[in-house]
């Protein structure tokens, strides 16, 4: 089997889609320790002789193919399953999957680590592009996008919280048992788990939101997202509505690097509670991937612009909309400090090593603001709201989104996204329509 992606090999395959994820988990804190059980329901995209799953560090001790034990072999962090006869494609089957061990970040050269990750006093998943097989098996592609239940039992004083809405919580005699379930299609890069001892604290906003921390820190959440409200309501008038039941944000105990987006919430780092626009440009950042990365996601990492550079704008509007720079001064004051820096890069193909460039962020932001300074701002944020609501939930392309953006102007825009996708110098702003 070929790499389902350049940008991550070995990662994914092609041969076949994720429909569900069903995880029964229980983790100890004290050893970091994690048991699984995991049912992967599929579907064949071609004719299958063998599967392939991906799964990191943890050891796998039984592996079935509709309820029956089948040959399996662990290798290079991969999962082989063996296939007594050949599937057809449309074959729809499930794999279910007894694993454990201790679970750890994933490195990889060009990409740094990702995964789960040990806290002070707990853990989270930050899986953003290849942590995802750190802790459960998956078809580890943004292309196959999957409803999610996730059961994890922990010790009684810790709070659990992932993906999408806590269907039930369990007491037993010295541990509970969490239940969540994630309905809309997610990436496997964007699920995650935080274990801690935190409290669940609710938010002002147009829809469900809230906040996940811990006690001591719940006093300073105000100053980081105090605006938050506003922000989601400037975001739904710019991008469409908002794609998800609820809004969740995460602080952890531990100051962290960065703060990471996963469907339906953000987690940031007790370092990033501070109202300059530092850390408030973050919130709208990692809000506005809701929109872009999660609902909207791109079909391959080559075009992580369309994640980062959509979220990178966002910023900017915000900035806009609560009384800093202008969207287009911030767009002339990123576009001259480009100017200083080096000319080398493709915004639709910057290869492994730069896909997280502070440069794919800010050019991707500019070519969103040059389409804008080219269209005008109703033909602009119609543009978006259409792209938005057009592909909820699935997966896109540079190509789609060109197209789309074709559609809305009686002007041939062929030479603008030559010049900021395909080419590295920088271009010019064109002038306001």
């Amino acid at each position: 089997m070929g790499d389902a992606d350049s940008y991550l090999p070995g990662h994914g395959d092609v041969s076949f889609d994720v429909k569900h994820y069903d995880l029964e988990l229980t983790y100890k804190v004290e050893g970091n320790h994690l048991e699984g059980r995991a049912r992967v329901s599929c579907r064949a995209r071609t004719e299958l002789h063998e599967l392939e799953l991906d799964l990191h560090g943890l050891k796998v001790a039984k592996v079935t193919l509709d309820g029956r034990r089948v040959k399996y072999r662990q290798r290079r962090n991969r999962l082989h399953v063996h296939l007594d006869e050949a599937m057809s494609e449309g074959t729809t089957f499930e794999v279910g999957v007894s694993y454990g061990g201790h679970p750890g970040q994933e490195r990889n050269r060009h990409l740094g680590t990702a995964g789960w990750e040990e806290l002070t006093d707990g853990a989270l998943v930050a899986a953003q592009p290849h942590g995802a097989p750190s802790w459960f098996p998956c078809n580890d592609r943004p292309s196959s996008k999957a409803s999610y239940r996730v059961a994890l039992t922990v010790p009684a004083e810790y709070l659990v919280h992932t993906n999408g809405v806590l269907t039930s919580r369990r007491r037993h005699a010295s541990s509970s048992t969490w239940v969540f379930e994630q309905s809309e299609p997610m990436a496997p890069y964007l699920a995650t788990v935080h274990v801690g001892r935190y409290t669940r604290v609710e938010l002002d906003g147009p829809v469900e939101s809230y906040a996940i921390a811990p006690v001591a820190l719940t006093s300073r959440l105000d100053s980081a997202f105090g605006r938050q409200a506003e922000m989601l309501e400037t975001f739904v008038e710019a991008f469409g509505p908002y794609p998800f039941p609820s809004y969740g944000v995460v602080v952890t105990d531990d100051e962290l690097e960065i703060p990471l987006e996963s469907q339906g919430l953000s987690t940031f780092g007790a370092n990033h509670l501070s109202d300059d626009w530092g850390c408030v440009r973050l919130v709208a950042h990692e809000l506005s991937h809701q929109w872009f990365g999660n609902s909207v996601t791109t079909g391959t990492w080559q075009d992580i612009w369309l994640h980062e550079g959509f979220a990178c704008y966002a910023e900017w509007i915000w900035s806009e909309a609560s009384g800093g720079e202008s969207a287009h001064e911030q767009a002339i004051r990123h576009h001259e400090r480009l100017r200083g820096e080096a000319e080398d890069l493709l915004l639709s193909d910057p290869g492994p090593d730069l896909m997280f460039d502070d440069r794919v962020y800010k050019r991707g932001a500019l070519t969103l603001h040059a389409l804008r300074l080219t269209l005008g701002d109703d033909v602009f944020f119609d543009l978006l709201r259409g792209w938005t609501r057009e592909n909820a939930y699935g997966t896109v392309s540079t190509g789609d989104f060109v197209e789309h953006a074709q559609s809305f102007s009686d002007a041939d825009l062929a030479g603008l996204f030559k010049e900021w996708l395909h080419q590295e110098p920088l271009p010019d702003l064109p002038s306001s329509r």
